[in-house]
């Protein structure tokens, strides 16, 4: 129980914390907190009070509104500024083979390879905003409006254009068993496994925005506007709808063996089989919010 508190309440602050190995070679998994209107394609999707936070060596770093960029050395007890490039807005932040990647509005990329002390700007291959970053195989893969995936294989330094063969705002993505899968509006999701280079549809049952996606223990699950929960078993070639839970879920989180998914209106539920089965928290929601959850991690 203890386990599922403290996932609460990073959620309550927006905030979506990742672990990931600081040895080369590594992977990770990352989940970017984003807003649940249902506006048209623009440069950013996350509200101005989102922040994104990944970790590696040790350091969290944090991004947000305005180019904001914080990192804590104490795991999490303390806090300093980093010195910003510039006031674009930051809406997602992965670690991977001792690089901190933050992107943002407008194409934005930046990098630091001294553990989130600095940051320079990269050229991005894009000017179109940028809405979430992940790491897996030596590659960084990051998402945004119009469908655009941009990809590097050099730790950040610099990035090429993936087809990703649709044209509607992919919100979010994330790694696992050599995999990228990228969740996107009208019920669009793609998958990768050459790193990135090729993206090829989903069999999905939905049509509306997929917010988030996650993976764990030989699945990924993936979260829809109006409480559908998806999952797939054939690392992403296909997704069923396993519930539909309420109200509009925005985020997926994975842990110990157990899937959490939250929402508006304080939306929480969790699965102990690998998405098979689903539960709701939210009666027993220790802080009672009913405020829009937008990400959780574990």
């Amino acid at each position: 129980m203890n386990k599922v508190l403290y996932i609460i309440l990073i959620s309550l602050f927006s905030l979506t914390i990742i672990s990931c190995s600081s040895s080369d070679g590594g992977s990770s998994t990352t989940s970017t907190a984003t807003d649940n209107d249902t506006t048209s394609d623009d440069d950013t999707t996350t509200d101005d009070d989102t922040t994104n936070t990944s970790s590696g060596s040790g350091v969290f770093v944090t991004v947000g509104s305005l180019g904001n960029i914080v990192r804590s050395t104490d795991n999490g007890s303390s806090f300093d500024n980093v010195t910003k490039v510039d006031n674009t807005d930051l809406n997602g932040v992965a670690f991977g083979n001792n690089t901190f990647v933050a992107v943002g509005a407008s194409g934005k990329i930046v990098k630091s390879t001294d553990n989130g002390s600095t940051f320079s700007a990269v050229t991005p291959p894009i000017t179109t905003g940028i809405n979430g970053v992940t790491f897996g195989n030596n590659t960084f893969v990051a998402v945004g409006v119009s469908g655009k995936i941009v990809r590097s294989t050099d730790n950040g330094t610099s990035w090429d254009n993936a087809s990703s063969g649709i044209t509607t705002q992919i919100e979010d993505v994330t790694f696992g068993n050599n995999t990228f899968v990228a969740v996107a509006r009208s019920g669009n999701i793609v998958r990768s496994t050459d790193n990135g280079t090729s993206w090829d549809n989903a069999t999905d049952p939905v049509s509306g925005t997929i917010w988030g996606v996650g993976f764990g223990n030989n699945t990924f699950v993936a979260v829809v506007h109006g409480g559908t929960i998806l999952r797939s078993t054939d690392n992403g070639s296909n997704f069923i709808t396993v519930v539909d839970a309420g109200d509009h879920l925005t985020g997926v989180g994975f842990g110990n063996n157990t899937f959490v998914v939250v929402g508006v209106n304080g939306e929480l539920h969790r699965s102990t089989d690998n998405g098979t089965n689903w539960e709701s928290k939210k009666s027993v929601n220790p802080v009672g919010t009913n405020e829009r959850l937008n990400s959780v991690a574990f």
